[in-house]
């Protein structure tokens, strides 16, 4: 099967350096296999293997949680498969530089849901089971999120000493942004996520960059050279001007040019986009 796919015999043991070479073709014959299959699943399973050093590579930066390495490992697998089943082969980048994110994410979401985020006193992270429990009871008798009033006799604490708990606690784990935060009356509880929470700009930076990459490679050598010098060496367009021989004119001129081509290639791609969503 696969054409002329070299499938290894040990996909786990090929080096890294001939895992990112042939990943490329073996995504485009998992891309052509249809789901379900014994051929997909063959396929996806070997490019699991063939990219199992991109986890053991993104684990080395928890090196310190020693204790803990076979469950980094493990969730970095998790964040690997997703890499995979969410690559798509039309945008022009290397798939390890997609899956690192994935990985790290999950090694990160891990640590975030399964461990104390910050320095906790032992006492407030005992408190924080007491805390668990009594919340639960009560949201049951009273059918919503019990205020610090009502926690603090069931807890045998003070109000304070309840609202220190309740802050502890959010150092061992994510609270839902769909939580009910408790008013004065029921009718002034809220969504959390209707008082905080913003969307992340590195959302939309993570996307436009892999949109605006071949854009940039498109442009003509002097004009990379250009974007380069300006938004990478930071220099200002008269340092650019004696460093490539042009006036400051010149090359306020030709960034203008350049960066409305860039502007009109993203805009040219959010329209097909839409396009295709619509259809």
């Amino acid at each position: 099967m696969g054409g002329e796919l070299p499938f290894p015999e040990v996909p786990h043991a090929v080096p890294p350096r001939d895992a990112r070479a042939l990943s490329k073709a073996f995504l485009r014959e998992l891309a052509a296999r249809e789901e379900g299959t014994a051929e997909h699943q063959y396929v996806r399973n070997t490019l699991i293997e063939m990219n199992m050093s991109l986890v053991v590579h993104a684990a080395g930066r928890f090196r310190s949680r020693g204790d803990e390495r076979e469950d980094i490992l493990q969730v970095g697998m998790i964040g690997l498969i997703k890499a995979i089943d969410r690559f798509d082969l039309s945008r022009e980048v290397e798939f390890a530089t997609f899956a690192v994110p994935y990985i790290v994410g999950e090694i990160k979401r891990f640590f975030r849901d399964n461990t104390w985020a910050v320095h906790v006193p032992r006492r407030l992270q005992e408190a924080r089971v007491e805390l668990a429990k009594a919340t639960d009871e009560l949201s049951a008798r009273l059918g919503r999120a019990p205020r610090p009033s009502e926690l603090a006799p069931v807890m045998d604490l003070s109000e304070d000493e309840v609202v220190e708990a309740q802050v502890a606690a959010n150092g061992y784990h994510s609270t839902s942004l769909d939580a009910r935060l408790a008013g004065d009356s029921e009718e002034e509880d809220a969504a959390l996520a209707d008082l905080i929470g913003q969307e992340d700009p590195a959302l939309a930076l993570f996307e436009e960059f892999h949109t605006l990459a071949p854009l940039v490679e498109a442009l003509a050598p002097r004009d990379r050279l250009l974007l380069h010098l300006r938004f990478v060496e930071e220099l200002t367009q008269t340092e650019i001007g004696e460093r490539i021989g042009v006036s400051q004119m010149q090359v306020s001129r030709l960034l203008a040019r350049s960066l409305d081509r860039l502007r009109d290639g993203m805009v040219e791609d959010a329209g097909g986009g839409r396009e295709e969503c619509a259809g």
